[in-house]
């Protein structure tokens, strides 16, 4: 009896399913109410029962590229939602006029959608700003200056920071905390009338200057600044503070279940008191959302700090935001990355709260895996050397098939020409064969893969010494798929494309921008003044360009379509530089791992 297949692995760890799951039993959210959009308790109880069983959100600033890791909490926010009969809303936390374009809301938009998630859900959009909500911020500040819980602070950046404490030291009250109510509301004022210079006051949060948690010694709510906002334009010049926009965003959008990274939880605390505090002054709708984090993605081989990925850019290190070799979301795309590889990627990884690395040769071999099942086979030359059939005739055509995908015959085969002179790799030839090497030598047989059993019985060398062309013969009965075939073992199989048929196109092999897999980090050895800068760290090799033969039905390729090149890798066609019958190949990934043999510098 054949024995069952085996069972398919467990889903990664996920603790947030399990807490969505326990709310769901419980009933936790049941009873919320939704008018179809953000608003205020009045507003959201005067709705209907809330369609969604959950709203997650994915918020980025937009003053950037999403990366890698922002992948990771793509897929967490939205699958979360979709899986449990929710939404997860595209926000954006544009609070910070001098950091953020329209540019990047754009490039967000995209990339979200590239992975295959949308936020049109129960008949409308999602797609919300937290800059439409600044009346609303403002009106709550007021409010939380009439309860005691906030005041307008004259020092300086300087003397708050001095009083702040530290760590082991607590807090000292501001000279400026106990202004009335009155003074409050009227310096208030007057920051939003353009009143005062930028730095001049902020209005803090009264919460606990010796409180342990530093987050919770009277955080800045607003500062003043006059800039020009992507959106609101001049209308403002007070903007609010992350901390006091997210966890209010999150109310004021009926938010259920708040996912972030391990850096907010310190962040929590205040995230719930000024919601609690909003929500008891009869503001924000409850049941109020709860935060939760997870561990951030920390991959090896890449940066995911802004400042670096900016200095890669502006430096000239790499050839802007879209490079293959950065780790962003718009490089991963024209490297040929795919959206299901980063969506396996997530699901393979889990979610926890504990910091650990995830090497990357596991998101690459993610990319293999989904690849492998969806692209097609083809033939590519990177190193063309010609090989000419003695004894074949010239200008004869033989046509050879060849399976556009072994895993799928029902995608057919594709017809080969083979001709008297082909393109075979230089490395498939050596004049004196080291130990080991079965390809072609002198008194070597071989078969061509798809076509047929060649022995090679000489070279040409130019002036210099170096091979040009390599001379075999074929065995006219050993085509492949025919009988004749059956009758010739060999133990080298070689790829080629005919050089009547082939072209050359421009084929880019991209390998990983850094060459350690903690780029900057100090070494073993490193004396203790040693400051390694992480540019150290850059792989000389990480892009080469080649002009390769291509077989000729790659010259119709359109941007963005993938293929196995046989024996090279899997390979995209340029999404920007790929012109109508001329693409330009960027590689995403070898067929298999060559970094975990090396020693690492």
């Amino acid at each position: 009896m054949s024995k069952p297949p085996p069972a398919p692995p467990a889903p990664a760890a996920n603790f947030i399913r399990n807490v969505i799951e326990a709310d769901l039993a419980s009933g936790a959210y049941a009873d919320r109410r939704w008018c179809g959009k953000p608003g205020t308790a009045a507003q959201q109880q005067a709705g209907a029962p809330d369609p969604a069983k959950v709203r997650t959100r994915f918020p980025p600033e937009p003053n950037g590229y999403l990366h890698y890791g922002h992948a990771k909490s793509i897929c967490l926010n939205f699958g979360l939602a979709r899986d449990f009969g929710g939404v997860c809303h595209m926000r954006f936390d544009d609070t910070n006029p001098t950091r953020e374009e329209q540019e990047y809301v754009d490039g967000i938009l995209e990339a979200v959608q590239w992975l295959g998630f949308g936020w049109q859900a129960f008949g409308a959009s999602h797609q919300y700003f937290a800059s439409d909500y600044f009346p609303w911020l403002y009106e709550f500040a007021e409010r939380l200056i009439e309860a005691g819980d906030a005041y307008v602070d004259s020092q300086s950046a300087e003397e708050m920071r001095a009083r702040r404490g530290t760590l082991t030291q607590t807090g000292e009250d501001s000279p400026y905390r106990g202004r009335s109510v009155a003074e409050n509301l009227d310096l208030f004022r007057r920051m939003k009338a353009g009143e005062f210079a930028d730095g001049a006051h902020v209005l803090r949060l009264k919460i606990d200057m010796q409180s342990p948690n530093i987050n919770l010694r009277d955080p800045v709510a607003y500062r003043i600044r006059h800039a020009h906002h992507h959106r609101t334009g001049d209308a403002w010049c007070i903007y609010p503070m992350y901390d006091y926009t997210h966890g209010v965003s999150d109310a004021l959008e009926n938010v259920t279940h708040s996912i972030c990274t391990l850096e907010f939880e310190d962040h929590r605390p205040l995230y719930d008191w000024l919601n609690e505090k909003l929500a008891a002054l009869g503001l924000l709708n409850t049941p109020l959302p709860r935060q939760y984090e997870f561990s951030r993605l920390n991959l090896s081989y890449v940066v995911l700090s802004k400042r670096k990925l900016i200095q890669l850019v502006e430096e000239g290190h790499v050839a802007g935001w879209d490079d293959p070799r950065l780790p962003t979301l718009v490089g991963a795309r024209r490297r040929g990355f795919t959206a299901e590889g980063f969506r396996l990627f997530a699901e393979r990884i889990g979610v926890s709260k504990s910091d650990s690395w995830i090497d990357m040769s596991v998101l690459e071999e993610c990319m293999r895996e989904h690849l492998n099942e969806a692209a097609e086979r083809r033939v590519a030359v990177l190193d063309p050397l010609k090989l000419i059939i003695t004894n074949f005739a010239e200008g004869a055509v033989e046509t050879c098939q060849a399976p556009n995908h072994p895993l799928h015959p029902e995608l057919g085969k594709r017809d080969m020409p083979f001709t008297r002179e082909l393109w075979i790799e230089r490395e498939d030839f050596q004049e004196v064969p080291e130990r080991g090497f079965h390809r072609l030598y002198p008194g070597n047989t071989v078969r061509l893969r798809y076509g047929f059993v060649v022995t090679c019985t000489g070279c040409e060398k130019d002036a210099a010494g170096n091979v040009v062309a390599v001379h075999a013969e074929y065995f006219a009965d050993s085509k492949s798929g025919t009988p004749g075939a059956d009758n010739y073992k060999t133990k080298g199989n070689l790829h080629w494309v005919s050089v009547a048929h082939a072209y050359a196109a421009t084929v880019r092999l991209y390998d990983r921008l850094f060459a350690h897999p903690t780029p900057g980090a100090r070494r073993a050895g490193d004396p203790p003044e040693r400051e390694r800068d992480f540019l150290e760290d850059i792989n000389p090799d990480s892009l080469r360009v080649v002009t390769a033969q291509l077989e000729p039905l790659l010259r119709d390729a359109a941007p963005e379509q993938c293929f196995q090149f046989e024996r090279h890798g899997y390979f995209v066609a340029d999404r920007h530089d790929s012109q109508s019958g001329a693409p330009v190949f960027n590689r995403a990934v070898t067929l298999k791992d060559g970094w975990a043999q090396r020693s690492q510098p």
